[in-house]
């Protein structure tokens, strides 16, 4: 029976330093963690696997967005429960293992009060109709009273820094609604940013883009919770966005310094290999393999013509020998990210964003019965 009570001892050891471990990995460690076994990811993964098969069987898209959009944060409030019963369990079992050496003014002392102790001082209650009677009672109890406050005031310091980095995603997402609509096309990025016409100014979007994409990076590798988040409106996320500027990059590498200027090339090329390795670093932080072939349905042959006269109009294409040289390379480009994009949209049930926009659609900010954008900028023409 001794040797019973010893290994529950250090069984209760171990989860306790496994779910401190977790917490410290999760909450404080500000770099990706490499290993697979950690209860956070498996806790997220799980109910995301839950939560997605459900929205697969929605066909309203309204109705999906809104049950994916509770996942992120209500699994945030469920770990930090998970977290601290398996912590009254591992203190229990501690005191248990080692003899409940608990005073209790009426009933019999056993596995039920040590759990009823636990629960009380964790969570910081105090309410003295259990005492621990040992100095090594009392030593386990004041240990416990730190770890739960601890954690608890590591989770309150945690929520505000995990939020103000999804703010600061969505805010270059709302932004990219009128540059590139909604849902973001590179085709629309193009058209209302003509490479050959305001070269400096696509420049410069590509580079606070390519900013964006490094803090993607950073804050995802440190915070995975945060790609369960889901963005305001239907018609975006920051899968699409990443996708429409992987896009639009790749066109712009894919025309050639003949028909771009240099500084915009170089900026796209720049742009290119940030986004590029988000979309690798973020697919095996997920533990998402990349689809072979990407998304080839993304592109029709049937878009082909008006895909080649958004090209001529933005100043890129001059002829068919260029479309064509274009194309390969185009091709090759889409290679390098596509299969991972393609991956991460399937997961997080994301569609990407076509090539092209829709001629007749609205942005999100603007109203019903309004004229396109399209419409708008041919009147500004």
């Amino acid at each position: 029976m001794l040797i019973f009570h010893i290994l529950v001892a250090l069984a209760a050891l171990l989860l306790i330093g496994g779910v401190l471990w977790d917490a410290f990995e999760t909450m404080v460690l500000p770099r990706r963690v490499s290993h697979r076994l950690r209860l956070s990811r498996l806790f997220f993964g799980a109910t995301w696997k839950a939560f997605a098969g459900v929205g697969r069987r929605m066909r309203s898209t309204g109705r999906r967005e809104a049950l994916l959009a509770v996942h992120g944060p209500l699994m945030l409030l469920l770990l930090l429960a998970v977290w601290m019963s398996l912590l009254i369990v591992g203190f229990a079992l501690l005191q248990w293992g080692f003899g409940s050496a608990l005073g209790i003014a009426r009933g019999i002392s056993g596995l039920g009060t040590d759990l009823y102790f636990s629960g009380t001082t964790l969570l910081t209650l105090g309410l003295g109709d259990v005492v621990p009677q040992t100095g090594f009672a009392r030593l386990l109890t004041v240990l416990e009273v730190g770890t739960g406050f601890g954690v608890l005031a590591l989770t309150i310091g945690y929520l505000p820094v995990l939020y103000q980095a999804f703010s600061r995603r969505e805010v270059s997402i709302s932004l990219l609604d009128a540059h590139a609509g909604s849902p973001p096309t590179a085709g629309a990025l193009l058209q209302r940013h003509p490479p050959h016409r305001h070269p400096a100014g696509l420049a410069a979007l590509f580079a606070d883009w390519e900013r964006w994409s490094a803090e993607l990076l950073e804050s995802h590798l440190s915070y995975s919770m945060l790609a369960y988040f889901r963005t305001q409106h239907d018609a975006q996320s920051w899968v699409a966005s990443l996708t429409a500027i992987l896009d639009a990059c790749a066109l712009i590498l894919a025309a050639g310094s003949a028909n771009v200027d240099e500084a915009l090339a170089q900026q796209a090329s720049f742009t290119f290999a940030m986004a590029r390795h988000v979309a690798v670093d973020l697919s095996q932080v997920l533990g998402i393999a990349p689809r072979p072939g990407g998304a080839p349905g993304r592109l029709q042959s049937s878009d082909h013509a008006r895909f080649a006269e958004l090209l001529a109009a933005a100043g890129i294409a001059t002829d068919d020998d260029h479309l064509s040289r274009g194309d390969e390379s185009l091709a090759a480009l889409r290679a390098l990210y596509e299969p991972f994009m393609t991956g991460l949209a399937d997961y997080l049930l994301t569609p990407l964003p076509p090539w092209l926009p829709q001629p007749d659609a609205l942005d999100d900010w603007q109203s019903p019965g309004d004229l396109p954008i399209a419409s708008l900028l041919s009147h500004a023409h």
